[in-house]
């Protein structure tokens, strides 16, 4: 933390102090001896075993931690949406003790989130890709359940665990692998079942083979070939209809955009949302990133800190760093 410190120095004209401690005297003191209007950053609280134990929050507001901060403080600020999936001490703990509020990040995070789920302008289009499949197929099926969008693209792993359940034949390796867990593949069948016409699968796909990208056609299967993207035609087919939509929400890469010649799908799927016009969001880690890196973050409606809280939200989850806020704000208006 103490590099984030120094970071803070720069944009606020009093003097940043860090302390290299969390709950233990040192930094117990240095709180009590603050001035109005000085800052103080202490550690990481993860630092803390007590900060990652499981419990409810009634529980975890009577850990050591909780108890000993929430007695120095006035207000408790919850600004990192990035961690409302989480039900951990300093989330859900400290606002059982103390006044809690939503910092104005977390309430920007929200409303653009709510503005997209809860309230799309039609047509709605999600992008979804990524490498973890046993985490967006839930999404995926809330998503369309719930009728919040009109078609869910798909790529990465989410798009080949799609195919393989359709037949594709990725090489018998690789068939292996993305059929391990049979719960998944018959989730992506019923979800394929009940709404194909909504969910746009690849036509075809980029591999990697002696060291470059070719392009392949679903029919023809991958061969055994290792998967870095999807493919062309399938990405000028995702562009237009991301365009032609009014709200658009991405989460996750449609390939290893890092590698050199599979950025394709990812580039043309952000930079069709930066041309859309309407109401786009892009999901906190690598496509959050890889916007920023391309120029074009600024044209995007908002771009995500979160990304396994935004997973979360999107699943139709409860987080729990919300409900505590929304708790303690119930509580604080019965006082």
């Amino acid at each position: 933390m103490e590099a984030h410190a120094k970071l803070l120095q720069k944009y606020v004209p009093q003097q940043v102090k860090f302390v290299e401690d969390t709950i233990g005297p040192e930094a117990r003191n240095q709180i009590k001896n603050l001035k109005v209007g000085e800052i103080l950053v202490l550690d990481n609280l993860r630092l803390c075993s007590e900060e990652t134990i499981s419990g409810t929050p009634e529980l975890l507001a009577k850990t050591v931690m909780v108890q000993r901060l929430s007695k120095l403080l006035d207000v408790f600020v919850n600004d990192a949406f990035a961690t409302a999936h989480r039900a951990q001490a300093s989330i859900v703990g400290l606002p059982q003790v103390v006044q809690a509020v939503a910092g104005k990040l977390m309430a920007k995070e929200l409303e653009a989130l709510k503005k997209a789920y809860y309230a799309p302008q039609r047509p709605s289009v999600y992008i979804i890709g990524g490498a973890k499949a046993e985490d967006k197929l839930p999404i995926i099926e809330n998503i369309l359940t719930t009728s919040r969008a009109d078609k869910i693209l798909v790529g990465g792993v989410v798009a080949n665990v799609f195919l393989r359940a359709t037949g594709v034949d990725f090489g018998e390796v690789e068939n292996r692998r993305l059929e391990k867990s049979p719960a998944l593949m018959d989730k992506a069948r019923v979800i394929l079942s009940k709404y194909r016409d909504k969910l746009l699968l690849p036509k075809d796909l980029a591999v990697l083979q002696d060291g470059k990208r070719f392009d392949v056609p679903i029919k023809q299967g991958t061969r055994g070939d290792p998967v870095r993207d999807i493919g062309k035609e399938t990405s000028l087919g995702y562009a237009n209809i991301i365009k032609q939509s009014k709200t658009a929400v991405s989460s996750g890469p449609l390939g290893v955009f890092e590698e050199k010649g599979f950025e394709l799908g990812s580039k043309t799927a952000l930079e069709a949302m930066a041309e859309q016009g309407g109401f786009t969001v892009v999901g906190g880690g690598h496509m959050g990133s890889y916007a920023s890196m391309l120029g074009i973050d600024k044209r995007l409606s908002h771009v995500s800190t979160a990304g396994g809280a935004m997973l979360a939200f999107l699943a139709g989850e409860t987080l729990p760093g919300i409900k505590a806020l929304v708790d303690a704000a119930r509580r604080q208006r019965a006082a």
